[in-house]
């Protein structure tokens, strides 16, 4: 079938992006799926820092790549084996599909899934395939996913079915925000309630994260971040006390008002500077947690003899440390309880011919969650 996808042709391209148009809407083509896969109509999809870091180049990815990765949908048609799924249903797309056999898999442990991880770094499905290509040439796809997109061929593994009655918007949201950011504090760091915490890094999954620590019960939740606006919506959404990053005694004054630093601090700025700040703020005996991807080459300086003296934890938290199919379910239950308000986190809804112009307010720091919005209709 013939349908429209916004395809980055190569990294790297100047901004704004409004003039250099790195990403092209082409009517591409793609094919039906192949076992275990399925066609699935795009209702809504969310601008990440994870995409943009594809277009900067900060992570290297095959190219030509139909990017997106963040999205909601509903089904269209099923390949063979897919027994599970019907024309209709309604669905969150995962960014890392699970095979179900490799020994992470058989921990409980998805988002580090061996053959996705490679799947996704070759730009192919689960299966090893490629189902778009643009006059006869190949296209790879962004994370086994390509939600940028009208229509979109993914594995099974990718998707996590919902109700009917949940709006697409807000649902396309819980795939990647809401899973890496919730995911960090209640899966990777374990919140309790009554702990303190503080949030370095306040886009989409930054704020998700707070939302995340607010329905865990944290007493303290600091949101740092070097956007007054942002800081401003933090306090919206539950935080307890607001810093700005650029403060030349931003750590100290985080230290002063926790006590001697939080017990739990989260990272999602993707730089070494806010891990280090991250780092620097935690208690002793406290947890540090980082969601942020920055480049490959960058190096983190830590004290080695804080690790030991200060009983200290540094963690990576890869898409929230999630099991979608249980998380997903959980976290829309929050939703529907009111306790986790992810349509506050969206700052405006673009037709696809718009996308470049919304990367460009991503990356200048103007919006939290942008969502491209497809006609549901058709």
């Amino acid at each position: 079938m013939k349908t429209r996808a916004a395809v980055l042709g190569a990294m790297g391209a100047a901004r704004p992006y409004a003039t250099s148009r790195p990403l092209r809407i082409e009517e591409v083509d793609l094919a039906p799926p192949g076992p275990g896969e399925v066609l699935i109509r795009i209702a809504a999809a969310g601008l990440c820092h994870s995409d943009l870091s594809v277009i900067n180049g900060d992570r290297p990815r095959p190219m030509p790549m139909a990017l997106g990765h963040e999205a909601s949908a509903v089904v269209v048609e099923t390949g063979a084996g897919v027994a599970d799924l019907h024309a209709g249903d309604h669905v969150v797309v995962i960014f890392m599909p699970s095979c179900g056999h490799c020994l992470p898999c058989a921990e409980g442990r998805p988002a580090l899934c061996e053959p996705g991880a490679a799947a996704n770094g070759a730009g192919t499905l689960l299966s090893g395939a490629r189902r778009i290509s643009h006059v006869g040439h190949a296209i790879n796809h962004h994370l086994g996913c390509s939600v940028f997109a009208e229509h979109a061929v993914v594995s099974r593994h990718s998707l996590v079915r919902i109700a009917r009655d949940i709006p697409l918007v807000e649902a396309a949201l819980f795939g990647c925000a809401v899973l890496t950011g919730v995911g960090a504090v209640i899966n990777t760091a374990r919140v309790p309630a009554g702990a303190s915490v503080a949030v370095v890094g306040l886009g989409g999954v930054g704020l998700a994260a707070l939302l995340g620590a607010h329905a865990a019960g944290a007493r303290q939740i600091v949101a740092i971040d070097l956007s007054d606006d942002k800081l401003a919506h933090a306090r919206k959404l539950g935080a307890t006390h607001t810093i700005n990053a650029s403060l030349p005694d931003a750590r100290e004054q985080v230290r002063a008002l926790s006590g001697g630093g939080v017990e739990y601090a989260f990272e999602f700025a993707g730089s070494v500077r806010a891990l280090e700040l991250a780092y620097g703020i935690t208690a002793r005996g406290g947890t540090t947690v980082t969601a942020g991807l920055p480049p490959a080459s960058a190096m983190l300086p830590v004290p080695a003899v804080s690790l030991v003296a200060e009983e200290r934890t540094l963690k990576g938290s890869y898409i929230g440390t999630c099991v979608p199919a249980r998380d997903i379910p959980r976290y829309l239950s929050l939703w529907r309880q009111g306790r986790l308000p992810v349509d506050q986190l969206l700052t405006g809804t673009l037709r696809l011919d718009q996308i470049n112009e919304a990367f460009d307010q991503l990356h200048e720091g103007k919006a939290i969650r942008q969502v491209v919005v497809f006609d549901q209709t058709s």
